[in-house]
């Protein structure tokens, strides 16, 4: 199994979308918030890329969301 598809990661990357969805941001729209292309988002979230613990710290920011918080379940 890839590691972008491990149920943790998915779970983790799903809480990221549903806050950007939230905030009524296109992929776009964060993309340019992030300095990043729209792809950067789009590939995060469909799991053919996978963030790294500083991107995922970064993109947890622009969301407005605590890091802590996005620890899934299991790993907590």
């Amino acid at each position: 199994m890839s590691s972008a598809r491990d149920p943790a990661y998915v779970w983790f990357t799903a809480q990221l979308r549903s806050a950007r969805i939230k905030n009524g941001w296109s992929q776009k729209e964060l993309a340019a918030k992030l300095g990043k292309p729209q792809s950067y988002v789009s590939k995060y979230e469909t799991g053919e890329r996978r963030l790294d613990f500083i991107d995922s710290v970064r993109v947890a920011r622009v969301l407005g969301l605590n890091v802590v918080k996005l620890v899934p379940p299991g790993l907590r």
